[in-house]
């Protein structure tokens, strides 16, 4: 891929996401936003990917949106010089968020530096996220005069709960992440040197050790059993995977390999060999 203010990588089944515009603390714009959709696309059909770490270049996460164009950068009722609807607009972090959501690979925010705005809503879908204790974090939107973005009024109240989400928002303060370290918003709060590190531990762990289906498969259900009604229904979604899931080669492996005392060799792929149920969250509901 030609990419400008990203960097891609895979090595050894993990993909690396670099937020690459260093000088401008990887503030986010439309190049950038199309690069992350592309590049989660891409990682999503790639069967040689199993996970994938976002990360930054230099000292920050990403500040969020680049405000260089003044006043006027939300403002969204005129694009390449033409006139835009409310009905036509997308809010741009939401089509990250929600390219991130579409991907059956586990996401891992290693948020290395300070994550503000759209920096820090667009982490939300992500599904696990590592961060840099001294990290300046944000959800500024009502100190700009706009609303959360990226989906988050969404994602951060099943994250950590309506209380403390109305209090984020509504409040737009800047805090260090180790003031938050408790409140669920974070799987790890480290120093800032053992960031990338701890995520690429947890990424290989994957890797090495998991069917690429079974996660895939465990990410939808966890996910997407955030809108079912009740257990019930989510008991009947689970019966149907476990049946279909307990039939194929890498269950079979899954036991072998426990019974033999090494590691597993799982050979199934998300691209190849998801049961014909998935995705069942979009079948028509009587």
């Amino acid at each position: 891929m030609d990419l400008n203010c990203t960097r891609y990588e895979v090595d050894s089944g993990v993909a690396t996401v670099t937020l690459h515009r260093p000088n401008k603390m990887n503030a986010l714009t439309g190049t950038m936003r199309e690069e992350l959709i592309r590049i989660f696309a891409e990682a999503d059909r790639d069967d040689t990917v199993r996970v994938i770490v976002v990360t930054g270049a230099g000292k920050a996460f990403c500040a969020g949106a680049d405000l260089s164009s003044g006043g006027s950068t939300f403002d969204q009722s005129k694009k390449n010089g033409r006139k835009v609807t409310i009905i036509e607009h997308r809010d741009g972090g939401g089509q990250i968020s929600l390219a991130i959501f579409s991907c059956r690979k586990p996401v891992i925010a290693a948020i290395n530096g300070h994550a503000v705005g759209v920096g820090i809503t667009m982490t939300l879908s992500m599904d696990i996220r590592i961060v840099a204790a001294d990290a300046k974090i944000g959800f500024v939107f009502t100190r700009r005069g706009v609303v959360p973005d990226a989906c988050s009024s969404w994602f951060l109240p099943r994250i950590v709960g309506i209380s403390k989400a109305t209090e984020l928002i509504y409040t737009g303060r800047v805090f260090r992440a180790k003031e938050e370290a408790n409140s669920g918003l974070f799987n790890y709060v480290v120093p800032r040197d053992e960031v990338l590190p701890k995520a690429m531990a947890i990424a290989m762990e994957i890797t090495e050790s998991t069917s690429a289906v079974s996660v895939a498969l465990s990410k939808a259900l966890l996910w997407h059993g955030l809108a079912e009604d009740d257990p019930q229904s989510v008991h009947l979604i689970d019966s149907r995977c476990f049946y279909w899931a307990g039939r194929q080669k890498d269950a079979y492996e899954g036991i072998q390999s426990f019974l033999d005392k090494r590691p597993p060799k799982f050979t199934m792929s998300p691209s190849a060999d998801m049961p014909d149920f998935y995705p069942w969250w979009k079948e028509t509901k009587v």
